[in-house]
């Protein structure tokens, strides 16, 4: 009787083994490349995805699927990921970071680095990034690949017909009112960016509210699947108030990989240009809000986003200005 139980047992392993491996090869489907307009040249670029494969595979397939709801999207993978990512022994993977990707090296403040996390949140020279120093404009925080809609009720991004969420994403019905007609930029930062983020404006700040969640990635092709992704990862926003602009939102969004959000700024009142924090491995996102006419975005940039194209920006460029 117990050898026929354990007979029994192994073959239902077995047929779970078969289940799972045909799952995994589990065809998937072709996935239109992600374009995006340069705009110094105006050009529509493709851009190189890191880990392309895997993402596709985490949000198309049955078993990637499961893998994702069970471990992916969990803090504790991206806290382990982050913390190889700070050992003395990640600094071997630098070098063909650099070169899969073709990253400029000469605006570096610095060229050897103690660990991958230190290269991927590395400091630029003072020169790299000008800012407009014009009162009246408001600058990229980072660099990026921006959408732009200057009524967030009508924002059908990603995916058409999708709206952005100020209510889930605030987490805070009273503020969200503010908001629900107003102006949103989205700048997603890949792998490959320079990994720390600026204020957009000067003015005061509020302290900051943290709201815990997930670890979705924030690329276009896991989007593509969950449009609902910047509402449910852990994301932390302030009030940053000017007389020109009023009480304008500036939220970092983290996710998958990404180790920590980290606030290098002190103090509550701030320049615009200024380092605001920084972001540890992986791709992540700033979003800013801005209460109904208030601001003008430039026009590049929503026409690009109609299209269906984000713009690709570099911090301290202007992308728009006071109403």
């Amino acid at each position: 009787m117990k050898i026929t139980k354990t007979k029994k047992w192994w073959g239902v392993i077995l047929l779970l083994l078969v289940v799972l491996s045909i799952l995994a090869f589990y065809p998937l489907p072709p996935q239109s490349p992600i374009q995006y307009y340069d705009r110094d040249s105006g050009l529509l670029k493709t851009e190189k995805v890191a880990a392309e494969k895997l993402l596709v595979w985490l949000y198309n397939n049955p078993l990637g699927e499961a893998t994702l709801w069970t471990l992916v999207k969990r803090k504790l993978v991206s806290s382990i990921y982050g913390s190889r990512m700070d050992r003395p022994s990640s600094a071997k993977k630098i070098q063909t970071f650099i070169e899969a990707f073709d990253i400029d090296r000469s605006s570096f403040q610095k060229q050897e680095f103690n660990s991958f996390n230190d290269f991927f949140s590395r400091r630029l020279k003072n020169n790299a990034r000008p800012v407009d120093t014009n009162a009246t404009v408001v600058v990229s925080p980072a660099d990026g690949k921006l959408l732009a809609y200057a009524d967030v009720s009508q924002s059908d991004f990603i995916i058409k017909g999708h709206r952005f969420n100020v209510l889930s994403f605030l987490n805070n019905a009273e503020l969200a009112q503010n908001y629900l007609d107003g102006t949103l930029v989205i700048l997603r930062l890949a792998p490959p960016d320079y990994h720390r983020f600026h204020f957009p404006i000067s003015g005061v700040l509020s302290p900051i509210t943290r709201i815990d969640g997930d670890y979705y990635s924030v690329n276009p092709l896991a989007l593509r699947e969950m449009t609902e992704i910047f509402c449910l990862n852990k994301r932390e926003f302030t009030i940053l108030t000017s007389p020109l602009f009023g009480d304008v939102v500036v939220a970092e969004v983290g996710a998958t990989m990404v180790g920590s959000i980290v606030q290098t700024y002190t103090g509550s009142v701030v320049n615009k240009g200024e380092e605001k924090g920084y972001f540890k491995f992986g791709g992540s996102t700033v979003v800013l809000l801005f209460k109904k006419n208030s601001i003008c975005l430039d026009d590049d940039l929503l026409m690009n986003t109609v299209e269906g194209y984000e713009t690709e920006v570099q911090m301290g460029e202007r992308i728009g200005a006071a109403k």
